[in-house]
């Protein structure tokens, strides 16, 4: 991360033209835009595939990228991941140090947490994760514990928990409000704003950084936008959102709880159009309300 980094917005800092908000209770900060790796990594040993994805993600960093998420039910993308970045880090070193690199543990993927940890390292070929998380609550209780011997250790930055699609918010809320985590990784778009009840104001009253995955609801927000020929309402320009994708995307980062988004995708285009949302100028809580009564009625 940069070590300067200038005002823009109220919870915003500027590095470069990308946008990142401050991780709480931390010196580091993020890019608003992060990159998820659900489906779109898992290509196994595809060379043609492989190559393609070592580009994405070349051009994720180019373009001020940091966060990027995975998990061992995502098949092979730990190890996609592992190739892309040890060709990219070899002839870019300065991409190691910008890779702010999450991960989860999972019951389903069998061994314990230490071993899932250290076998997914191995995976993507890096020292340490910069956040370890536990995916979908899976026997939270027993991988949170190992977590925050890791932390306690130095052995990774940051803890967390995930859900999705919506599931389990009542135990997710408990489990913020008891235990010591610095991130949770949730549900939220412009559809889907249950979290705004409860889990949005418990992560800023608690300090908890927020990871908001399904920006798009899995793809089908876009797909079905340009399905029925939508257009962008003229007064979106005023707001930097020149596609459906930096709509959709800003309306998620500018809410002041959220610390970044995870869009997935295989297509460089849509690459570009993910990290122009990270991008000024930002929605304001005024703004935000109007894309929401316009999205409403389409």
């Amino acid at each position: 991360m940069a070590a300067s980094l200038l005002p823009v917005f109220p919870g915003f800092a500027i590095n470069g033209a990308h946008l990142q908000k401050n991780i709480p209770n931390s010196n580091k900060a993020l890019p608003v835009i992060g990159m998820g790796t659900w489906r779109t990594f898992n290509v196994g040993s595809d060379a043609k595939l492989l190559a393609a994805r070592t580009e994405l993600v070349k051009v994720f960093f180019e373009l001020g990228g940091g966060m990027i998420d995975s998990s061992p039910m995502y098949g092979s993308a730990p190890d996609v991941m592992g190739y892309a970045l040890s060709q990219l880090v070899a002839a870019q070193p300065a991409i190691a140090d910008n890779l702010f690199a999450a991960e989860k543990v999972w019951s389903p993927a069998g061994g314990s947490a230490r071993e899932q940890v250290a076998d997914l390292q191995r995976r993507w070929n890096i020292p340490q994760f910069n956040l370890l998380q536990v995916h979908n609550l899976s026997d939270w209780r027993e991988h949170l514990a190992v977590l925050r011997e890791l932390k306690a250790a130095g052995k990774v930055g940051y803890i967390g928990i995930t859900t999705s699609h919506g599931r389990r918010h009542r135990e997710v809320e408990q489990i913020m409000a008891a235990e010591s985590i610095d991130f949770v990784q949730l549900t939220y778009n412009i559809i889907e704003r249950e979290a705004e009840n409860r889990l949005l104001p418990l992560a800023a009253e608690k300090g908890i950084a927020v990871i908001a995955n399904r920006p798009y609801n899995g793809g089908s927000l876009i797909k079905n936008l340009k399905r029925r020929g939508e257009r962008l309402p003229d007064w979106a320009a005023e707001h930097g959102c020149t596609t459906w994708a930096e709509f959709l995307l800003k309306f998620i980062v500018s809410h002041p709880a959220v610390s970044c988004a995870i869009p997935a995708t295989t297509r460089l285009e849509h690459l570009q159009e993910n990290m122009r949302a990270g991008h000024n100028p930002m929605p304001s809580a005024k703004a935000r309300q109007q894309m929401l009564r316009f999205f409403d009625t389409l």
